[in-house]
């Protein structure tokens, strides 16, 4: 599913699979690409004119909570004591809360889909990301015809214009697990950063947008590590580097051709915009097709009718609960997001790549050097440093 990713570089990069209207989607990569970036899902990079946006509407909205007091108070409302604490604690709590379920979504998105084609073996990636994103098409769907989410009507001039986007998106899918079958968790996360490089170049040549000093220090940072951690890498495969390196020109390309798609294809829905949710359906449906399509031309087919691994039961809970935490960093990116802020959001998603690093080599028991060590510690402190650029 995945931009929020991934994305979340793991959203989505992912909100990761997914984009967000309101933030730029460079870090769908995440989340959007490791799992599918579900959203897009994922960490955003925001740029300042989204800032000021998301703040204004955040600030409209704390105005508007403090307008409905003011007036219950002068008309004479009653409000209890208890209301009251109860209302200042969910506000208190609300960051710690959201921002914690965004963590464990994501975390937990990428270990389970490493899990799937490491420790399980399974190599058929594109039916893999199939099954994640019929999930997330069903779920959704079946929230929005039970009127608990919004989801615009679907129009095949809105379907012909998305395609574009969605065959960058799948192929974005598709490398991610190919690379992550290859590639240990930590060496994903440094690698990522790659994407965020291209997207700020991209944006420069075809939006004419000009980056300051301290962000243009942190991608050429990122640069250092991604080459020193691939030199002292001690399980180097030319092979997954080849995927992830084709995994960040598309996450890239999603980002910036995401942005100038999403204004057409506003005009052709009844309210004029695009929501998250109806991004996360939008996306996820359309990509069934073509994944069914590849898992023919490239013959998964045949391997899944003659595994063993599909009759285990475990795997099959392995499979579906990471979709289930991709589709989830969708929502709980867009809600952490609501809750504290762009900045907060963004160094949050940049400093979330530590415990991911950390869990991904635990749990995989993966060989290290000194070197390759420092290298992976040097790369995360150069996406904390990135994000805190592109705040200033």
């Amino acid at each position: 599913m995945q931009l929020s990713g991934m994305s979340s570089d793991f959203k989505l990069d992912a909100i990761n699979r997914h984009g967000y209207e309101d933030r730029e989607i460079s870090h769908l990569d995440g989340e959007v690409g490791s799992s599918g970036a579900r959203s897009n899902l994922g960490f955003g990079m925001l740029d300042d004119a989204e800032k000021q946006g998301l703040r204004s509407i955040n600030g409209a909205m704390s105005n508007k909570e403090h307008r409905s007091i003011n007036v219950s108070e002068s008309i004479g409302l009653p409000i209890h004591d208890g209301a009251k604490r109860e209302n200042g604690s969910a506000r208190r709590s609300g960051p710690l809360v959201s921002g914690t379920a965004y963590c464990i979504s994501s975390c937990s998105m990428i270990l389970l889909n490493k899990i799937a084609l490491s420790s399980y073996g399974f190599t058929a990636e594109i039916s893999l990301v199939f099954y994640q994103n019929l999930i997330s098409s069903v779920i959704v769907a079946v929230l929005g015809l039970c009127g608990v989410v919004s989801v615009e009507r679907l129009n095949w001039k809105l379907i012909r214009v998305w395609i574009p986007v969605n065959i960058i998106f799948i192929g974005m899918l598709v490398s991610s697990m190919y690379s992550l079958r290859y590639i240990n968790i930590a060496m994903v996360t440094i690698l990522k950063n790659v994407t965020n490089i291209m997207t700020a170049i991209g944006e420069l040549y075809i939006y004419r947008k000009h980056q300051n000093q301290k962000v243009w220090i942190a991608m050429f940072l990122m640069i250092i590590s991604a080459i020193s951690g691939g030199i002292t890498d001690l399980s180097f495969d030319s092979v997954g580097y080849a995927w992830q390196f084709l995994n960040c020109i598309l996450t890239a390309s999603y980002s910036l051709t995401l942005r100038r798609m999403m204004d057409k294809a506003k005009l052709l829905t009844r309210s004029g915009s695009l929501n998250e949710v109806s991004m996360v359906l939008l996306n996820n449906l359309l990509s069934l097709p073509f994944a069914f399509f590849l898992i023919l031309l490239f013959g998964e087919w045949q391997y899944i009718e003659n595994t063993d691994i599909i009759r285990m039961p475990m795997f099959w809970v392995v499979a579906t609960a990471s979709g289930l935490f991709g589709l989830a960093i969708s929502f709980t990116s867009v809600w952490f997001l609501h809750q504290t802020g762009p900045t907060t959001y963004s160094l949050v998603g940049s400093l979330n790549k530590i415990p991911i690093s950390i869990a991904g080599l635990l749990v995989f028991k993966v060989s290290l050097s000194v070197s390759n060590f420092f290298s992976i510690l040097f790369g995360l402190f150069a996406g904390i440093f990135f994000a805190r650029a592109k705040m200033s």
